[in-house]
């Protein structure tokens, strides 16, 4: 399947979610709910289903239908203090598991007025899973610090984030010596890239890059987790 050079979004998606910002109540979004659909819903399905068609090339298992990868634009407030209903922005994610596997590495994203925010890694792994993690990288210290200081990933991505532990079981504090990371109570890493890339005909080829980027991580994570 070829690359597919074209704009998927037109300046208004930009100026949708600018508006929505102050105005973030039902009224308002019911009355600029055929806007929305016609330049923010359809629009990203079809860039997500495409992008997805276009990935699985490349890695078979990825989900391609669009609703099992595209988050709800409706923010569950249901015990939030902040009860705005709506998100100021969309997001997906490409991965074998969509959007109902909240482990499994894959690509997740946001569009927003802040620009185009891109994420891997591993951001919510239970206890078992991220014990998992960390011994994956004690015993394979040299491949893991070949992934995190390849030039692409450390250009595109920069380096490992997440919260720490103080605290190490002794098995792995020796190794923890060696790699810090070891701590982490997460595994990820993201890149933030200007508005324009999202109103630009290079959207899903940049889009295909950051996937190759930051699929040896993620492979490295999926074996930890048994993926």
């Amino acid at each position: 399947m070829q690359l597919i050079m074209k704009t998927y979004f037109t300046p208004d998606f930009i100026q949708f979610f600018i508006e929505l910002a102050p105005n973030n109540n039902k009224d308002w979004f019911d009355e600029n709910r055929k806007r929305y659909e016609q330049t923010i819903k359809e629009p990203f399905k079809t860039f997500v289903g495409e992008l997805a068609l276009h990935l699985a090339q490349y890695e078979p298992t990825l989900v391609q239908e669009p609703k099992n990868l595209i988050f709800r634009i409706n923010r569950d407030i249901r015990f939030a203090k902040d009860k705005r209903p709506y998100k100021t922005f969309v997001s997906a994610i490409m991965s074998s598991g969509g959007k109902k596997d909240k482990v499994m590495p894959g690509m997740y994203f946001e569009l927003s007025p802040e620009g185009l925010f891109i994420y891997g890694g591993v951001f919510q792994p239970g206890k078992e899973q991220l014990e998992d993690i960390r011994y994956q990288i004690a015993n394979n210290q040299e491949e893991f610090k070949r992934l995190i200081n390849d030039q692409s990933f450390k250009k595109h991505f920069g380096e490992i984030l997440g919260d720490k532990n103080v605290r190490l079981p002794k098995e792995l504090q020796e190794a923890a010596e060696v790699e810090p990371l070891i701590y982490n109570k997460q595994f990820y890493f993201r890149t933030q890239l200007p508005i324009q890339t999202i109103l630009s005909a290079d959207l899903l080829a940049i889009m295909e890059e950051c996937f190759f980027v930051m699929s040896p991580l993620n492979t490295f994570f999926k074996k930890a987790l048994g993926y």
